[in-house]
């Protein structure tokens, strides 16, 4: 299937390692050009010339933290200087740390939702007219399976994700008919850092060995495994996609079957 992305411009949030990783390098496969963006410069550096290596699609990086000052317009005013503008915006944040929902702290819960919602809704906004504008356009929110089924000792990622699952889905009604669609990515168990991080967290609070939690944790899901980087990179490549302009105000989840909801 021919995803219509050759020479669309995309830019990537947290896209050096990870999820936001894959998607890029699943975006420029199909010939677009990216934007990379994160706080590592090695690790942007590495990534961009990897991808520029295999010759399809092509990569550039700016190093910006999602909690600075001025992200979103500094970010927006970087992206139209060098790309001349974005057709298509994928939004990730990193995770805050694990805790109860009668631990939060408010202080971190306001931190935390600057950097994962303010900050989003902040770019997108000032993105999304000249996708309206041209007819064309993708915004697509990279969120968790939290927000469907809520992930015990989760709880600011789970309030401060379901907060964007109400933003995006008014968001995409109001722009459908400009030919911008808006959608949210929900990943369960894919093995990334991120992931390592919370299994290890949830060992030592159950005070049982790691590879016990992971081997507890791959039986409850149907696929009996990890998802790969690269299978989400794919969902998330479709939902930006040109075939996929029929599809807005969506949360598709790439889970194995983890979410156990209809």
């Amino acid at each position: 299937m021919d995803l219509g992305l050759k020479d669309r411009r995309a830019l990537v949030l947290a896209s050096s390692r990870g999820l936001g990783r894959g998607i890029a390098e699943a975006l420029a496969a199909e010939g677009a050009r990216v934007m990379l963006t994160g706080r590592d410069e090695a690790a942007l550096k590495d990534t961009a010339a990897q991808i520029n290596a295999r010759g399809a699609g092509q990569a550039d990086w700016v190093t910006v933290d999602l909690a600075g000052p001025d992200f979103a317009a500094k970010l927006a005013d970087h992206a139209r200087a060098q790309m001349g503008g974005v057709d298509i915006l994928v939004n990730n944040t990193g995770g805050p740390k694990p805790g109860a929902a009668r631990d939060i702290d408010v202080a971190v819960l306001m931190a935390q939702a600057q950097a994962m919602v303010a900050s989003v809704i902040d770019l997108t906004g000032r993105l999304i007219p000249d996708m309206c504008a041209q007819g064309w356009g993708r915004v697509l929110t990279v969120a968790s399976s939290g927000i469907e089924q809520p992930i015990p000792n989760l709880a600011l990622s789970n309030t401060l994700r379901g907060a964007l699952a109400g933003w995006n889905k008014t968001l995409a009604s109001e722009v459908a008919g400009d030919g911008v669609t808006c959608n949210m990515l929900l990943p369960g168990r894919v093995q990334t850092n991120r992931v390592d991080q919370l299994d290890s967290a949830a060992a030592e609070k159950q005070g049982k060995p790691l590879d016990d939690v992971r081997a507890a944790s791959r039986r409850s899901i149907p696929a009996k495994r990890y998802g790969k980087i690269e299978e989400f990179g794919a969902v998330g490549a479709f939902l930006c996609s040109d075939p996929a302009g029929y599809v807005t105000g969506s949360m598709v989840r790439c889970d194995g079957g983890m979410i156990r909801s209809v």
